[in-house]
């Protein structure tokens, strides 16, 4: 009898042990998404204000990544292209108004911005996606003033104005065209992780006014009847979307392709297969975006749906939807995308009148295994941190730093790993060196107690994520090499990493 209760007793401490470990991967998970939009369109997050000096800007940045890091969040999500402009050096079309102030005017003393938040990134261990605009072209048509070389006035046949607005017509090829020699330049000379469209495709409704495509959709309507103008439009962001999954993994398979879609793709209403959601705009049929067929298909690499709701809401319940979205993903990798930008003690809702709502939102992602992570909009309002939502994000979600989850959907590169890890002890200090052995990105550091076996699957033990070869630590109770060892790993930019590599001892 003392027998078979000590095996029971041994099978319960396992099961036990396994919860736990459930739980704890649960928490505190070391792949996640977390990432922070940051939007240039009227300078909502960056930079502050028009007309700020190179160094301004500079520094307005370098404080966002920093606080993107306290955050425990890994990447940003950086509008490049919000009015078919640039902030960053292109020869398609002409720097952004939201910069200088002037659009067409280069930033003085001249500076490239996203290759300069590319290079800060990699210094903090941030991925970096870049967020394009498809079809919107000029902001306001009363107040923007498009450059000469803007796209609204060398081709004005291109343009739809709509709600104050010019957009470019969805219906034309040579419109599609361009879009995608964009995005390929950016792909071809730039090292970002993932080229990342929002949910404006066709634009949302104005009240008493039709999308004035008509002679479009009269010259080109590619095989469909008079009475099939909604399926035209849908087949018309279909074929951008489909050429400009193409054209990036023509130039590098790595860099992901992801949406950011309104929350309800239809609602069950019209269709049984959509979200039981009382969305009075869909994305299928008011922005003609078909998500689901774009996961189907293989043309997008990641979708975040914006589940701007909170949970119990009537109309449009955030758990119905997080549930609805991880149940249709079709092999897409899934983000959620949030909303601390609604917190606020005198919200009319009162589930945002603290930041518990964001809490329970990503507790709840944690129990879906198909999604990933989070993106948050937007940088100004993390910044603000609005009702104590950084305390409370790091006291129970965020608590260890997270790595950039691999994408099924992109082919892995298998780092190598790092060569010549040495160890020096100083007086006061311990460095750290190491070499590249090729094609990491970054390099993940790991600080361990010699008392507990290398364990680099618990988030915990992460001591830094950078592209630096070199890592200086101050020597205190905490970090003594005669109490814990250190290791590095590797980063490929598809986000696979190499067995660890324990630091030897070099020089005294």
């Amino acid at each position: 009898m003392n027998r078979i209760l000590l095996i029971q007793f041994i099978i319960t401490v396992f099961i036990l042990i396994g919860i736990a470990s459930s739980t704890y991967s649960q928490t505190y998970p070391k792949h996640e998404m977390r990432a922070i939009w940051i939007a240039t369109v009227e300078n909502i997050d960056w930079p502050s204000a028009k007309g700020l000096t190179t160094e301004q800007q500079k520094l307005e940045m370098i404080e966002m990544l920093n606080q993107v890091k306290a955050y425990n969040m890994n990447t940003i999500v950086f509008q490049i292209r919000p009015d078919a402009d640039a902030l960053y050096d292109s020869k398609l079309e002409p720097w952004s108004e939201w910069l200088s102030g002037t659009q067409g005017v280069a930033p003085d003393p001249y500076y490239d911005p996203l290759a300069f938040a590319i290079s800060e990134c990699r210094k903090r261990g941030l991925d970096i996606h870049v967020w394009l605009n498809p079809y919107r072209a000029v902001q306001n048509i009363e107040k923007s003033v498009p450059a000469p070389g803007h796209v609204a006035n060398t081709h004005p046949e291109w343009m739809l104005s709509y709600g104050g607005k010019k957009y470019f017509d969805p219906g034309i090829q040579e419109v599609r065209d361009h879009v995608a020699r964009v995005v390929s330049d950016i792909v071809r000379r730039y090292d970002i992780d993932a080229i990342h469209f929002d949910d404006y495709f066709y634009p949302y409704r104005v009240a008493n006014q039709e999308f004035p495509d008509q002679n479009s959709f009269a010259s080109w309507p590619n095989g469909f009847a008079p009475d099939k103008k909604d399926d035209w439009r849908r087949n018309n962001v279909d074929l951008i979307i489909k050429q400009l999954h193409d054209s990036i993994k023509s130039i590098r398979q790595s860099v992901e392709f992801g949406i950011s879609p309104f929350g309800v793709w239809k609602n069950n209403s019209t269709d049984p297969a959509g979200s039981a959601t009382k969305a009075g705009v869909t994305n299928y049929d008011d922005l003609y975006a078909d998500i689901l067929l774009w996961q189907k298909e293989g043309w997008i690499d990641y979708v975040t749906p914006q589940l701007y709701w909170f949970i119990g809401k009537t109309v449009a319940d955030y758990a119905i939807l997080a549930d609805w979205w991880s149940k249709n993903t079709y092999g897409c990798q899934l983000y959620i995308g949030q909303a601390p930008y609604l917190i606020n003690e005198k919200s009319r809702d009162v589930a945002w009148q603290t930041s518990d709502e964001l809490t329970k939102q990503i507790r709840l992602n944690r129990s879906y295994p198909n999604i990933a992570g989070s993106m948050f909009f937007s940088a100004k309002f993390m910044k603000n941190n609005p009702l104590g939502v950084k305390e409370n994000l790091l006291k129970e979600m965020y608590k260890y730093p997270a790595l950039s989850p691999p994408n099924p959907r992109v082919a892995p590169i298998q780092p190598v790993a790092p060569v010549n890890a040495q160890i020096h002890k100083k007086r006061k200090a311990i460095k750290l060196n190491w070499e590249n052995a090729g094609n990491s990105r970054m390099f993940v550091i790991y600080k361990i107690s010699k008392k507990s076996k290398l364990d680099i699957g618990n988030p915990e033990n992460i001591l830094k994520v950078s592209d630096e070869t070199l890592l200086v630590i101050r020597k205190n109770k905490n970090t003594r090499p005669s109490k814990f060892n250190y290791a590095v790993t590797a980063i490929s930019s598809t986000h696979q990493e190499s067995e660890p590599v324990i630091f030897g001892e070099g020089k005294k």
